[in-house]
């Protein structure tokens, strides 16, 4: 570590990045009390999921195309938006209390807390990247992976608080979000590399996907996104359907946090193999065995309790491990003079694929037994896989 870059820097960034993004799936862990409390039906979690990945994509555009990082500091825009992100997400304990447009209110609140992430994740990178000339794919290991982890903490909540505290959850998580702020903002600033990102430009997109190699990288990207997505917001419905079917007690929120969070490991990991074997073998060898997961689902709910624990984390590793590796081949691979504009739209399709997915999930799941709704999610690791084969071939 250069001696000018205090050794808290990262710890912090990360420690604030896994607040910040607790904010994720706080509605989807405590959604069985949800349920309960405004009468939800069995669509609700797919819409639920589907409204905070919309405000990100939203929030994500708009961030870009108004410079919002740029014209202030980073760090004061990570804290508004872990403050207005967590008000967002505390809001819903007051949903049970109105007479009507509960459901409406909810997804609304769901897309503004998607919305105030995007001044969240892609700011702690950017202010990250202010402090690394080099080396920053190590760091985005550590980073995406306090993303993971953070996105997994609500079920580890909800697993540790007594039953139906659903309100408890969502308060703590959005406690936990404006903590993390106020470290950031306080203990972090801006480093020496800070670079004034350069004005979105939409036709970045025809000059970016002209190029083979980002081509390659976005479309291995977007078969991840078709995949990651719809398991973290099944995973709980997997556990408990496996549970019931081999009549096992399973503490399904304690599970789904170890599942989700197992994530992090990959990250991590991964991130540190990237550097001898570079990104796209490790993000081709981890598609492919979350993709292998997929197609081997059905089988795996024939096997007994510890050995199905077993591939479900696995599965949780390797399915969101590649996250820093697509993302590092995406900017490694992205015309010089439009990165910041390709990386965006690149972002930006792949969170709308993350949404088609969950829907496709949502018509799924009452047609298929539960065992087998995870067969058609392997179409996109295929897919991906598919494109991204001739940079591994490479070693890039």
């Amino acid at each position: 570590m250069p001696s000018d870059r205090p050794r808290h820097i990262l710890p912090v960034i990360v420690l604030a990045q896994f607040a910040g993004t607790s904010l994720w799936f706080s509605g989807n862990a405590v959604l069985p009390e949800l349920e309960r409390a405004l009468a939800l039906d069995d669509r609700a979690l797919a819409a639920i999921t589907s409204a905070v990945q919309l405000g990100f994509i939203s929030g994500t555009l708009v961030f870009a195309l108004l410079n919002i990082a740029d014209r202030w500091r980073p760090r004061d825009v990570f804290l508004a938006c872990a403050l207005l992100g967590a008000l967002a997400n505390a809001a819903i304990v007051v949903l049970p209390q109105l007479d009507g447009g509960r459901y409406a209110l909810l997804l609304t609140l769901r897309f503004l807390t998607g919305f105030f992430l995007a001044g969240i994740y892609p700011v702690g990178m950017k202010i990250a990247a202010s402090w690394w000339r080099e080396g920053l794919g190590g760091a985005l290991g550590w980073l995406i992976g306090a993303l993971v982890l953070g996105t997994a903490l609500p079920h580890l909540l909800r697993g540790a608080l007594p039953g139906g505290a659903w309100q408890a959850v969502a308060v703590s998580v959005s406690v936990l979000a404006v903590a993390g702020g106020v470290l950031l903002h306080q203990t972090v600033g801006e480093g020496p590399y800070l670079a004034r990102a350069p004005r979105f430009e939409p036709r970045a997109v025809t000059q970016a996907f002209a190029n083979a190699d980002f081509r390659a990288s976005a479309f291995g990207y977007f078969g991840h996104m078709w995949e990651l997505y719809t398991l973290l917001a099944f995973t709980p419905l997997l556990l408990a359907a496996y549970a019931a079917r081999h009549g096992v007690a399973l503490d399904v929120s304690l599970w789904s946090f170890a599942v989700i969070g197992a994530g992090a490991i990959g990250c991590v990991v991964g991130g540190q193999l990237s550097r001898h074997v570079g990104s796209a073998r490790v993000a081709f060898g981890q598609l492919s065995i979350s993709g292998l997961c997929c197609l081997t689902s059905p089988l795996a709910f024939a096997l007994p309790p510890p050995l199905f624990l077993g591939f479900m984390l696995l599965w949780g590793i390797t399915v969101a491990g590649d996250s820093p590796q697509f993302s590092a081949m995406n900017a490694a691979t992205a015309p010089r003079a439009y990165v910041g504009s390709a990386l965006t739209i690149a972002n930006c399709i792949g969170f709308a694929i993350s949404v088609v997915s969950l829907q496709v999930m949502a018509w799924v799941a009452p047609r298929l037994p539960v065992a087998w709704w995870f067969l058609p999610v392997a179409i996109g690791p295929a897919l991906g896989l598919l494109a991204c084969r001739r940079l591994a071939l490479r070693g890039a």
